[in-house]
């Protein structure tokens, strides 16, 4: 996650001090998330296959030679296939880390250990973009540091004693059965996708833009990571007690107010940072919000099927956020970086509103007990044991005639 973190943000710093236009630049940011999609969808039947570590090793291989590759050849079209590689082989590695991790899951330790794994995933995230001030981004350094970060990662994998675990292929739900049984999760997941995916691609293409220094961008763009960390439990604790459909509105319509007051305040104080730190903590953990809404109105046995699914949603809606977010700022300025996140986050608090208010209450439910997940996790680490043998709590009667 360090290296991802690092080759993420440099990508946008370099791109802006070679001159690139700024929506070749978004099509550049978005084509990590074509890969992502892609991936997230073929790796799991090729892992089911080959098994976790050959897969873990050939994918490592294949991201630090794209890595080292955009720092070699620096032009558009090849950065455009070189980042679509990029983002394949990463959710490549995160299937593997987190089917493996749902080998060593129950129901007994599993707050504790997703707890770990946020951690580590949105801090080592958030870490890797702090890195950026450690060499010349108009230079192959920083390249060469963020592969030698993917290629470290194979170690521990390699020489792992352990067996590899049996891995299932996860399922996936047609998106119309979501639609029907939880059409704010299915709102939620598309635009905070969307969200996340420009707050992600273009938070360094914008620092760059109002001329923040190196590490002034990566203190910014790494805020976002950290908020994450910060507010996911909270938030999503307090979610178990009001309800998660209140929750994505009152979430979703603070988001629009933090990224509103963002835009009146100096890109040079500390308050712009702050702005970060909470849109971010609010962005990210929409994403894990959206999902517990889904799984906890599905019938218990379909969870995994939603999730996986829901990972194809957020997928879909994060090709376009870049790509949305670099046009408003070529037609706009630095400014259509927030206002993108606004018209974002207002879709989800207008729906979410108008949801509350069709349908105040839904009958029957049983809501889970909140799952934080990193906001790129592909849905795998959604296949926890209920026990020694079961992944799921098997079935129960469908709720879905009360979304």
């Amino acid at each position: 996650m360090l290296g991802r973190g690092l080759v993420g943000v440099l990508a946008g710093v370099r791109a802006e001090l070679e001159g690139f236009d700024t929506t070749v630049t978004g099509v550049i940011v978005a084509s990590y998330f074509v890969g992502f999609l892609i991936g997230s969808q073929v790796t799991p039947r090729i892992m089911a296959r080959v098994g976790h570590i050959r897969v873990f090793s050939a994918l490592s291989a294949m991201i630090v030679v794209s890595i080292l590759a955009q720092g070699i050849w620096v032009a558009p079209v090849p950065w455009m296939l070189l980042r679509l590689i990029f983002g394949f082989g990463m959710v490549g590695l995160v299937v593997v880390a987190e089917s493996w991790l749902n080998e060593t899951v129950n129901n007994a330790n599993r707050g504790r250990v997703m707890a770990l794994y946020m951690v580590a995933s949105m801090g080592g995230v958030a870490g890797g973009q702090f890195l950026l001030g450690a060499g010349d981004p108009s230079t192959e350094i920083l390249f060469v540091v963020g592969a030698a970060l993917i290629a470290l990662a194979i170690v521990p994998i390699s020489l792992s004693t352990g067996s590899a675990p049996e891995f299932r292929l996860p399922p996936r739900m047609n998106p119309r059965e979501i639609w029907e049984a939880a059409p704010i999760g299915v709102v939620g997941a598309l635009f905070t996708g969307m969200a996340n995916a420009a707050l992600l691609g273009m938070a360094a293409v914008y620092a760059s833009q109002v001329g923040m220094t190196l590490e002034r961008t990566a203190l910014f763009a790494g805020a976002a990571a950290f908020g994450a960390v910060f507010l996911q439990y909270p938030i999503g604790m307090l979610s178990d007690v009001v309800g998660r459909r209140p929750m994505i509105l009152m979430v979703s319509s603070a988001a629009v107010f933090v990224a509103v007051v963002a835009l009146t305040l100096p890109v040079d104080g500390w308050g712009i940072i702050g702005a970060m730190f909470f849109f971010g903590g609010l962005s990210y953990t929409m994403y894990s919000l959206a999902l517990s809404h889904v799984i906890d109105v599905l019938p218990a046995g379909r969870a995994v099927t939603a999730s996986s699914t829901n990972v194809f949603l957020t997928g879909v809606g994060a090709i376009v956020g870049p790509i949305f977010a670099a046009t408003l700022m070529a037609a706009i300025g630095p400014a259509g970086f927030w206002w993108t996140l606004v018209f974002a986050f207002s879709v989800i608090s207008v729906f979410a509103a108008y949801r509350l208010v069709r349908r105040p209450k839904i009958k029957g439910l049983t809501p889970e007990p909140y799952l934080a997940v990193p906001a790129r996790s592909t849905g795998i680490v959604h296949l926890v044991r209920g026990d020694g043998r079961r992944r799921d709590r098997g079935p129960e009667p469908d709720r879905r005639s009360d979304p």
